[in-house]
């Protein structure tokens, strides 16, 4: 698990998949954190908006060069599933589902498409630290 945190975070940029304006949520914490840290963070959320002053893209597709990103998962689980198919689909590579965004469904889907996720395991907001 240490090797694939390491190279998860030896990435260029980061999006956060389930960003929200909304302080309390964890996509907005983990988007935070990012920014905390110095990473070059783009927000993904469907209805598209700013989130901490950044402009959201609404899919992963609307990202330049998205096989150069990590993304960070904070969907339900369906969605999970659908990020996951759009993931491959552009070459993205580095994926960590935090605490929620997994399922068994998504776990035998990931390994059918060949992706190698972090899931259950340690939170970003644990690995990196996060300050509310």
């Amino acid at each position: 698990m240490k090797e694939l945190i390491d190279d998860f975070l030896s990435a260029p940029r980061f999006a956060v998949v389930g960003a929200s304006s909304d302080r309390e949520k964890y996509g907005n914490k983990v988007f935070r954190c990012y920014l905390q840290h110095g990473h070059e963070v783009v927000p993904i959320n469907p209805r598209g908006g700013l989130i901490e002053e950044h402009e959201a893209r609404q899919s992963l597709r609307e990202l330049d060069r998205p096989e150069t990103f990590a993304i960070s998962v904070i969907t339900p689980p369906a969605v999970t599933l659908k990020v996951l198919e759009e993931a491959h689909d552009l070459g993205i590579r580095r994926i960590w589902l935090q605490p929620g965004a997994e399922s068994p469904a998504v776990a035998t889907r990931a390994e059918e498409l060949g992706l190698e996720l972090i899931a259950g395991g340690p939170c970003l907001l644990v690995v990196l630290g996060f300050h509310a």
